[in-house]
């Protein structure tokens, strides 16, 4: 009987220190210094990864249950094997790495979460290349990396699995990232994927490479580079995280409140006038141009060019559009700052969840 009791002590004694103890977790700004990452549309990945890193940092410092390192927080290249060093030395319970995705098309856009893996499918595989490739910037890479060649598949395929269980918990990680992406920030949800990646296979607890969206695709690269973007990429990463936690050891810390804001994008309209100047984008005459001149809510983009009638516009009125960037550009009303405020409530109310305010000139 005292052994039942003694073992039941000890028991509780270890939930209480696993309760007590606090949560590691490593933060990782993709890229840095002599590596950009990826450049497009004015954006710069280093950039953004950091900002958005840097906020998330922000939320979780202010719980005393949390215990945050950073692998970079500045401008700096930071090597892949240090950052896995940093994660390991410092004993993490979860490395969250921080990227933008970007494609040779400026068509795909959306949100994905990337596990280790050995998965070697299309793009997702492209990807893995992408972020590997960073290895052959550092100097005796070759010996550092003891011979992996990040374009080479069948050194991708010779990566070894990690445990099963930080593999589960990884997944369950990158899962609820993918959620509010998904259901808070409206993304699109590429889904989480796993992938040979040098970095999460390198450290030995859960990891995730988060993939904001892609600068390659100029809307969500307008997204992106906007405060009020990054600011929601954090907060969305930062309460996942906490969920992660709360999940993972039992705990009840409270998640931080979400303050979504859709960013405002001004973005100067790309006209075109022909000779005899009658004409702006092939699409609409300068007369309208200047008549809907201030501001104007653009509601979507499609390859697609469509009827200017409400059927085609869930019953909204008052629709023009331009052709911009082998498409269509459709835009809801017109007028001073503050109507296009309201103009874009009606829009979202109508299921236009991305539309955004632009200036006309």
């Amino acid at each position: 009987m005292k052994k039942i009791l003694l073992y039941i002590l000890l028991s509780l004694s270890v939930f209480s220190y696993a309760q007590e103890k606090k949560f590691k977790v490593v933060l990782d700004a993709g890229h840095g210094g002599k590596d950009p990452g990826a450049s497009k549309n004015g954006c710069i990945e280093k950039h953004i990864a950091l900002d958005v890193v840097l906020k998330i940092g922000k939320i979780l410092e202010t719980y005393p249950e949390f215990d945050i390192k950073y692998t970079r927080t500045t401008d700096v290249f930071i090597p892949l094997q240090d950052r896995a060093k940093i994660a390991n030395e410092f004993e993490a319970d979860l490395f969250v790495s921080v990227h933008c995705n970007s494609s040779v098309s400026p068509k795909p856009y959306g949100a994905m979460t990337l596990v280790m893996g050995l998965s070697r499918s299309g793009m997702n595989f492209e990807i893995a290349k992408t972020e590997n490739a960073v290895i052959s910037l550092e100097e005796n890479y070759k010996e550092k990396y003891e011979g992996f060649d990040p374009n080479n598949p069948n050194t991708q395929i010779g990566l070894k699995i990690i445990q099963e269980e930080t593999l589960m918990q990884s997944i369950d990680f990158a899962s609820t990232v993918q959620n509010y992406f998904k259901n808070t920030l409206q993304r699109k949800d590429l889904g989480m994927h796993q992938q040979p990646l040098w970095v999460l296979d390198a450290t030995v607890m859960p990891g995730v490479l988060i993939e904001l969206g892609f600068l390659s695709n100029l809307q969500e690269s307008k997204y992106m580079k906007t405060e009020e973007g990054k600011s929601n990429y954090s907060q969305i990463i930062a309460r996942s995280i906490i969920d992660y936690k709360n999940n993972l050891r039992g705990t009840n810390t409270v998640p931080n409140v979400l303050d979504i804001k859709e960013p405002v994008i001004i973005e100067p309209e790309i006209v075109v006038v022909t000779s005899d100047s009658t004409t702006v984008s092939n699409t609409t005459t300068v007369e309208a141009v200047a008549a809907g001149s201030g501001y104007k809510v653009q509601i979507s983009f499609s390859t697609k060019k469509l009827e200017l009638i409400p059927e085609n516009f869930n019953g909204l009125s008052n629709i023009t559009m331009t052709e911009a960037n082998g498409g269509y550009k459709y835009f809801y009303g017109n007028g001073s700052m503050e109507t296009c405020k309201k103009l874009l409530t009606e829009a979202k109310l109508k299921g236009y969840k991305s539309a955004f305010i632009v200036e006309s000139k």
